[in-house]
C-alpha cells in the first residue's frame, strides 16, 4: 500500500451515514473540502463514558498542539476560541491542559476558549513540578509534589483557567521525594475546599496508585497508551478496572503517526519535537510503516481512516477509556469524533489483535523524548 498523508485520506460517508460528510474518496482528499464542510453526526456528539464517578464525553481533547508542541508556534486565541467551540458545538466536553504546557501558556488559552461554556465541561489539569513564574521554559525543570507546590500550583491554574475550581487534577508524574499519600491528603483537602472536585495519576506505578486510592478515591489513571505502546495492558489497567478508575490514554494517535500523518518523507519543521522521537528516525519509521499499513488496511475494512481506527481500538478495549487526541486542526477534530461510532465485533477484534501481535515496533517508546521536550524532569515508576 502506498504511504499517504492523513490529509488525504478521510472520506465520505466514513461510518454508514453516521461520519464526516466530505464528498471524497477513500484514497485521496477533495480539494474542496473544508472545515465548513464537514459535519458530525448527532448521534455521535452525545456519546459518554465514566472515569470512576466523573462522567466525560467518550472522546476529550489535548492540549499541546495550540501551544506548538508540533511546530508553527503558539496558536492565535482566536483560533483556539473557535477549536474549543467547535469541540463543543460537535459533543466533546473534556479537556486536558497542564501548568507544564508552554508553561502556563495553554491554561491561559482553555481558560478563555472554554469560559462561555465552563459549567458544561470537564477541565483536567495537571501539578509537579516547579515552573518558573517568569514563564520561561528550560531543561531540567524539578519535580515536586510538596502540599506547598501543590497549593501554589492549583491557585496559578485556577486563576490561568478562569474558574474557581479544576474537575479533574493529576499528579503529573511521581515525585520520589514526597510519599504519594501527603500528595493525596493535600489532594484531599483541596476538595474538602471546593478547589478541586477529581483527581488523577500520570504514569504512576502500581503500588502508587494503590497506596493513593487508600487514602483518596483516584479518578483516572493517564497513560501513554495507543497501538504502537500497549505497555499499561499487562498491569495497569486490570488494576483499574480492580479499583473502579477511569484510564486516559494520552498520545492516542502516537504524536499523529498513527493517523498517517508521519511517513519516511516527513520533513519536520522548526519547533516540532517530533523530530527526535526515537520511532520516527530514518532506520525505523521504514520498519514501523508496517504497523501504519496494517491500520489502513483496516481502515479500508471499516470505511474509516487510520486516525479513526486507531482511536476506535482504544475505546473498544474497555468502556471506561477515554483517549485525549490533541489537534489545532478543525477537521481533523471532527475526523477523530468518528471514532465514537466505530465498533469491532467479538471475531474483528481478535482477529485484529492477532495481525498487532505479528507486528514488532522499532525503537523505544517515546515517552522520554516528550519529557525532555517539555524541560522536565523524568520520575521512575514507583
Amino acid at each position: 500500500m502506498n504511504h499517504f498523508n492523513r490529509r488525504q485520506f478521510l472520506m465520505s460517508n466514513l461510518v454508514a451515514g453516521a461520519a464526516i460528510v466530505a464528498g471524497q474518496s477513500l484514497t485521496g482528499r477533495n480539494q474542496n473540502t473544508t472545515e465548513d464542510s464537514l459535519s458530525v453526526n448527532p448521534a455521535i456528539k452525545g456519546m459518554k463514558r465514566k472515569l470512576g464517578k466523573l462522567e466525560v464525553s467518550a472522546q476529550g481533547l489535548g492540549g499541546l498542539p495550540v501551544v506548538g508542541f508540533y511546530g508553527r508556534g503558539v496558536r492565535e486565541q482566536s483560533h483556539v476560541n473557535k477549536l474549543y467551540q467547535t469541540a463543543f458545538e460537535n459533543g466533546i466536553t473534556f479537556f486536558d491542559t497542564a501548568e507544564v504546557y508552554g508553561p502556563l501558556t495553554n491554561e491561559i488559552q482553555v481558560g478563555e476558549a472554554v469560559a462561555a461554556f465552563r459549567k458544561d465541561v470537564v477541565i483536567a489539569t495537571k501539578f509537579g513540578f516547579e515552573v518558573d513564574p517568569n514563564h520561561q521554559s528550560g531543561r531540567g525543570r524539578p519535580l515536586n509534589s510538596s502540599p506547598a507546590n501543590i497549593r501554589r500550583a492549583v491557585e496559578g491554574s485556577l486563576k490561568r483557567l478562569k474558574t474557581d475550581y479544576i474537575d479533574l487534577y493529576y499528579q503529573h508524574r511521581v515525585d520520589p521525594n514526597i510519599p504519594i499519600e501527603d500528595v493525596a491528603m493535600t489532594i484531599k483537602d483541596l476538595v474538602k475546599e471546593g478547589k478541586i472536585l477529581h483527581w488523577g495519576l500520570s504514569e504512576p506505578g502500581l503500588n502508587t496508585i494503590r497506596r493513593a486510592h487508600a487514602v483518596h478515591q483516584v479518578t483516572a489513571i493517564q497513560n501513554e497508551y495507543s497501538l504502537w505502546t500497549r505497555d499499561s495492558e499487562k498491569a495497569v489497567l486490570p488494576l483499574c478496572e480492580e479499583l473502579g478508575i477511569g484510564f486516559v490514554p494520552w498520545c492516542p494517535l502516537g504524536y499523529g503517526f498513527l493517523a498517517g500523518a508521519i511517513n519516511e518523507n516527513t520533513k519536520f519543521g522548526q519547533g516540532d519535537f517530533r523530530a527526535i522521537l526515537p520511532r520516527v528516525t530514518p532506520e525505523n519509521i521504514v520498519k514501523n510503516l508496517q504497523l501504519l499499513d496494517f491500520i489502513k488496511e483496516w481502515g479500508l475494512r471499516k470505511r474509516a481512516t487510520a486516525a479513526q481506527i486507531s482511536l476506535a481500538w482504544l475505546q473498544a478495549q474497555k468502556p471506561w477509556i477515554v483517549p485525549i487526541p490533541g489537534t489545532s486542526n478543525l477537521v481533523h477534530l471532527k475526523e477523530n469524533l468518528v471514532a465514537n461510532s466505530l465498533t469491532f465485533s467479538k471475531d474483528e477484534m481478535a482477529e485484529f489483535n492477532m495481525g498487532l501481535s505479528k507486528i514488532e515496533i522499532a525503537g523505544p517508546k517515546n515517552t522520554q523524548a516528550i519529557i525532555d521536550a517539555m524541560g522536565v524532569e523524568a520520575a521512575a515508576k514507583m
